[in-house]
């Protein structure tokens, strides 16, 4: 069986060890797009809205969380990046989400498909 896919309906769950580094995998994949997320927020709000590093990874983070802004953007060109930027983490919360729990979900899943026909047979 090959490691990098999920295994369908007609295959048996697959070892413990194999899920813990699938999930491990798809957690790295996850960081990388928080990391890059963040990163990209805060050169942004750094160019854009002219505040200090610190405020800018600051502002990434909170409204990367959805927590809402904190330095209040004055420029045009500053609430313009604001502005896609909450939009594009609203898209990239609910990635970073989806990709961190689908091995965890898919083996749920699996295993009571599995315990079902198990049942049924």
């Amino acid at each position: 069986m090959k490691k990098t896919k999920f295994e369908n309906r007609t295959q048996s769950v697959t070892p413990f060890h194999h899920f813990l580094f699938r999930l491990g995998r798809y957690s790295l994949f996850a960081l990388f797009l928080i990391s890059f997320s963040v990163l990209l927020g805060t050169i942004g709000y750094h160019y854009f809205g002219g505040i200090s590093w610190l405020d800018s990874f600051h502002m990434a983070c909170m409204i990367l969380t959805g927590m809402g802004p904190v330095v209040e953007m004055t420029s045009s060109s500053a609430k313009l990046f604001s502005s896609f930027y909450a939009l594009y983490s609203g898209v990239a919360f609910l990635s970073v989400t989806a990709v961190f729990f689908a091995p965890i979900i898919h083996r749920l899943l699996h295993i009571l498909h599995v315990e079902e026909e198990e049942n049924n047979g």
